[in-house]
């Protein structure tokens, strides 16, 4: 996870090393009750996370290559106490690097 400099806001990464997501696959998985689990998955998990997201005016992106990983991006604004999104800009010495995600 990095704070972003420039709009003060959090960015997360999140990724595998696992079998990817097939490029047929990629425009239907934030699409309800979408799963490839079969009787494993309900196809939830990814359309909240992004209802979610997006109720925070945030932004989720994935990228994927079959047999080589997949990531996920979240971008959340910074949070603003009286209401809205904090556009307020930092000086790049501010930037912080807070962790970075990694299995394995």
């Amino acid at each position: 996870m990095r704070l972003d400099g420039n709009g003060g806001g959090a960015v997360i990464e999140v990724g595998d090393d696992g079998p990817g997501i097939p490029p047929e696959f990629l425009p239907h998985i934030f699409d309800p009750f979408f799963s490839t689990k079969g009787e494993g998955g309900t196809g939830l998990g990814l359309s909240v996370s992004y209802g979610i997201i997006k109720n925070h005016h945030g932004e989720i992106r994935v990228e994927s290559k079959v047999g080589v990983g997949t990531t996920f991006t979240v971008e959340l604004p910074r949070y603003n106490p009286s209401g809205g999104q904090d556009n307020s800009t930092t000086d790049d010495s501010e930037v912080s690097e807070v962790s970075e995600l990694r299995q394995g």
